[in-house]
Order: C-alpha cells, then structure tokens, then sequence
C-alpha cells in the first residue's frame, strides 16, 4: 500500500505541536480539543466532569475562602510499605497536605462551612487526616451557626491506614448528625467518584444530595459485584442518573450551574 512520505517541513510542524492537545471524555469516550473543556473541565459533547483538583474547584465555586486546618499532616501508623511515597505523589499532584480541602467561604454570595475532597491525592482516599479535617469543618460550622457544603470524591477508605482510616466514618458521621441537631443545613454534592467508604457515610447524609452528570456513585466497585453475582451490569450502573431514579439523590446538577443552585439553597434556608 502506498504510504505518502512526510517533507521535512511537515515534520517540524509535527514536532512543534504541544502534547495533549485532545483528550477523551472517560464516559462518552469522544475526543475533544481540551481547550473547548473551558475552565470548568466539562465535555462538550455529554457535559461529563473532568476530575479536577480541589484548589480548581475552590476556584470556580467559591469566593472569600479562608482554609482551616491546613496544619494537619497523614502519619503512616501501620509503616505500610510505600506509603510515603504514595504520600509525597498525592501532595505534589494536589498541592494539599491530605484529600480534602476544609474552611469557610461564599458560595453565590451566601456563607458557609466548605468541604472539597480532592481526587488527585490517593483517589480522594479517606484517611485519618481527611476524617479529622472533615470532622472539624462540622465541628466548627455547627459552633458558628453556618450551613455546610461538601464536595465529595473518593475511592473509599485508604487501606494504607486500616482501621484508622475505618474510624473516620463513625467520627464524621458523629459530627454531621450533631450539625444537624443544631437544625444546620447540609449539602452534599457527589463528584465522580464517590465509592466505599464515603458513601457509607457521610456523602449520602446530607439533608440536600446532588451530583454532577455521570458521576460514578457506589459502595463496591462494578467488577466486584458482577464477578459475585456472575451477571454482567447495565452500561450506566452506579451512575448519577440511574441512582437519581433510584431515589438516592434529589438532583444532578451540571457544573456551571452550581454555584447559583446551591447558592439559592443556602438562601433559602436563611431565610
């Protein structure tokens, strides 16, 4: 077969193309020009969410933030083998000193507690720093009288951690029932992923649920339950829009429009 040769001018035009000018969209699997994600790292074609970071999502949702408990450092309580390193890649990849950013801040001009997990560090694990951080976030929110909204993005538990890391559900499921005593709201907002651990607990007892499109939402992993039942799933098990129809969240709300939804809820709630 004839195979045209490229002029040496073709090639230094080649060569001097950036790198990752497309991407692929892991759900609808169609390639975009990954400036046309915009600054919300949504795809153009199924308006499925890119992983971002948690500092991203600081940005694009939130005004006036101030961080707490920044102080706080992962140990490795169990010298599990290479979890320093796995460490020292999750804190350079996410520019925090664990998976979740905590603080107050404004969310459409309305105050409130600010949890965002991030899934660059460890996939969003939950380990004990990312529990005490999340604990305090209601702690402190139900001290000052302010509603609490958390971005939730995990795999589950860190099994680095072992029980530590099992605690932490109890622990933050303490607090959030606390806040809510105190007849303070609370909003969850399911990210892709949000797996195990986490949505054992906390992620799905928020008084308000939302998703973003297509997230993945589950406890155990579809390779897990499909090699125990011995049946292959539905192409769109575990995510957001099958659980919304199953009557586990209240809503799927695209990124752009976040910040004025769940600005009006907070509001509301004031009022």
């Amino acid at each position: 077969m004839f195979q045209p040769q490229l002029t040496q001018e073709a090639l230094a035009r080649e060569a001097a193309l950036p790198e990752n000018l497309w991407i692929q969209c892991p759900y609808c699997k169609q390639g975009s020009y990954r400036e046309s994600l915009g600054d919300a790292q949504v795809c153009p074609h199924c308006h499925y969410g890119f992983r971002i970071t948690a500092k991203k999502r600081l940005a694009l949702v939130a005004t006036d933030a101030t961080e707490w408990d920044a102080d706080l450092t992962t140990t490795d309580p169990l010298d599990f083998p290479g979890y320093e390193k796995k460490l020292a890649a999750g804190r350079q990849a996410s520019g925090l000193e664990d998976s979740v950013w905590t603080g107050q801040a404004k969310i459409g001009g309305q105050v409130c507690g600010l949890g965002i997990m991030d899934p660059k560090f460890m996939m969003g694990s939950l380990g004990t720093v990312t529990g005490e951080r999340i604990t305090r976030l209601f702690e402190k929110a139900t001290e000052a009288n302010l509603p609490v909204v958390l971005y939730c993005a995990s795999g589950g538990a860190r099994m680095q951690e072992g029980i530590h890391s099992l605690m932490q559900m109890a622990k933050v499921s303490a607090a959030v029932k606390n806040h809510s005593n105190a007849g303070l709201l609370f909003i969850s907002v399911l990210t892709d992923p949000t797996m195990g651990g986490v949505t054992a607990s906390f992620a799905m007892q928020g008084d308000i649920t939302l998703a973003e499109p297509h997230s993945l939402i589950g406890f155990a992993g579809r390779r897990v339950i499909e090699q125990t039942i011995n049946q292959k799933l539905p192409q769109n098990f575990q995510r957001a829009e099958t659980v919304l129809q199953s009557g586990f969240i209240d809503a799927i709300v695209p990124r752009s429009e976040q910040v004025s939804y769940i600005g009006d809820m907070l509001q509301m709630h004031r009022a």
